[in-house]
């Protein structure tokens, strides 16, 4: 790369200071902080990389599709944040580390409010095709005290990488809620994860393609636990074994959140005696360890 002039470099300098300065009367200091850091980072990126002005346009182009594909029903701004993995970046920011509390991992697009409940050991799959799975497990903090009445939506995709609402039947399946015991355990009945791509038939897939990256997010199956006084956890778990767990799309994926699930035969007698109908079945378990605080309502941020 061209090494610029002392002349050069205190013009760009210049304009930096310039920029920062428009940003001094800003009343709200947090903002002024935000602003200002953004103005350094963005600077430096195209300085040292020195962008050209026909790379910027395509940039701008790039954006304007992002924001005209957008919808209520689809953010094509947060996929982008996803496949940069400054989704994940941020949930790692603000879930620090507190003992042995569960990860958290990214919300996706998926959830809904309202889900229906189900009492413990039901059954959340609502019909959907795929393979039955007994998922079972506990609530406890980071003390290993149990949580009872904590909250648990679940929400995942059939056996053909599809969640109900992308769907035009207005069926729901594959989510429900429930609450942990007594002793803070919880069990229900889902449906064993599946392999799925991201929406990948807009800028965000073609940026994708373009540098040879797959839209596939590894199987997974997504929970949110809440309970008074513990931070909102937001999570997954993945399957051990499944090839895209080095290559989420969304870089989502944590070691302590990769969990081995048995597969039993048919003929196998289930936990709860439910009859699976001749299916073969599947199954794992989950203990939740939940980190004090009040956490964010993640409902409210809805994709």
């Amino acid at each position: 790369m061209t090494v610029e002039s002392d002349e050069q470099t205190a013009r760009e300098d210049a304009l930096v200071e310039r920029v920062r300065a428009s940003f001094a009367g800003t009343s709200d200091a947090r903002l002024k902080l935000l602003m200002e850091e953004l103005v350094d980072t963005l600077h430096d990126y195209v300085r040292r990389v020195r962008l050209t002005e026909q790379e910027w346009n395509v940039a701008i182009d790039f954006l304007t599709r992002v924001g005209r594909i957008t919808s209520p029903t689809r953010q094509e701004f947060v996929l982008l944040s996803d496949v940069l993995g400054v989704s994940m970046q941020t949930v790692t920011v603000n879930n620090e580390a507190v003992g042995d509390a569960t990860e958290a991992t990214v919300f996706g697009p998926f959830f809904l409010n309202d889900s229906p409940q189900i009492p413990l050991g039901g059954d959340l799959s609502g019909g959907a095709p795929g393979e039955p799975a007994w998922v079972q497990g506990s609530v406890r903090d980071v003390e290993g005290t149990p949580i009872p009445g904590a909250r648990i939506e679940v929400w995942e995709a059939d056996e053909d990488g599809l969640y109900d609402v992308q769907h035009d039947d207005f069926e729901v399946y594959g989510r429900a809620h429930l609450f942990s015991d007594s002793e803070g355990d919880y069990r229900f009945w889902g449906l064993f994860p599946t392999p799925y791509p991201i929406p990948d038939d807009g800028p965000v897939g073609e940026l994708l393609r373009a540098t040879g990256r797959s839209p596939y997010r590894a199987a997974h199956l997504h929970f949110l636990v809440t309970a008074p006084g513990y931070r909102t956890l937001v999570t997954h778990i993945f399957v051990r074994g499944d090839e895209l767990l080095d290559a989420d799309s969304v870089f989502g994926v944590r070691d302590s959140l990769i969990y081995d699930w048995s597969h039993h035969a048919a003929d196998e007698p289930t936990p709860d005696g439910r009859d699976v109908g001749g299916r073969k079945w599947a199954r794992t378990r989950f203990d939740i360890v939940l980190a004090p605080g009040e956490g964010v309502d993640h409902t409210t941020l809805m994709r």
